[in-house]
């Protein structure tokens, strides 16, 4: 059960991403895009520019949820956005990789909402 509800609690927290950067103007061109290395949350488009976003949900208060995002979690996510612009031939197109936070109560309220712009460097 604790794996099926960490899945829902992620796809809850996916979905919330989307709304709020859809809401600040961001086109959503992708979700879950998977390969064999690994997982892209939401593809987006912000004037022009490529945003992957790696969507972080928890209900706990023990870790912050970007403290999850190691250094190695870092390389993975800015090698997958590089292989995601060269499958759609994109490769010079300018691009970014973001964090989204979301900490919930264990109802389900949103007790922290952040949005890391450009939080992991090629």
């Amino acid at each position: 059960m604790a794996g099926h509800e960490r899945i829902d609690l992620g796809k809850h927290g996916e979905e919330l991403a989307e709304e709020r950067l859809r809401a600040l103007g961001y086109q959503i061109v992708a979700r879950n895009v998977r390969s064999r290395f690994g997982e892209l949350d939401l593809v987006a488009i912000d004037h022009g520019c490529y945003v992957f976003v790696e969507v972080r949900t928890r209900r706990s208060r023990q870790m912050a949820p970007e403290e999850s995002i190691t250094p190695t979690k870092r390389r993975r996510l800015a090698a997958l956005a590089m292989r995601y612009l060269q499958n759609e031939r994109r490769e010079s197109s300018e691009w970014r990789v973001d964090v989204v936070v979301i900490e919930l109560d264990h109802q389900g309220n949103v007790l922290r909402y952040e949005h890391l712009v450009n939080a992991v460097e090629e």
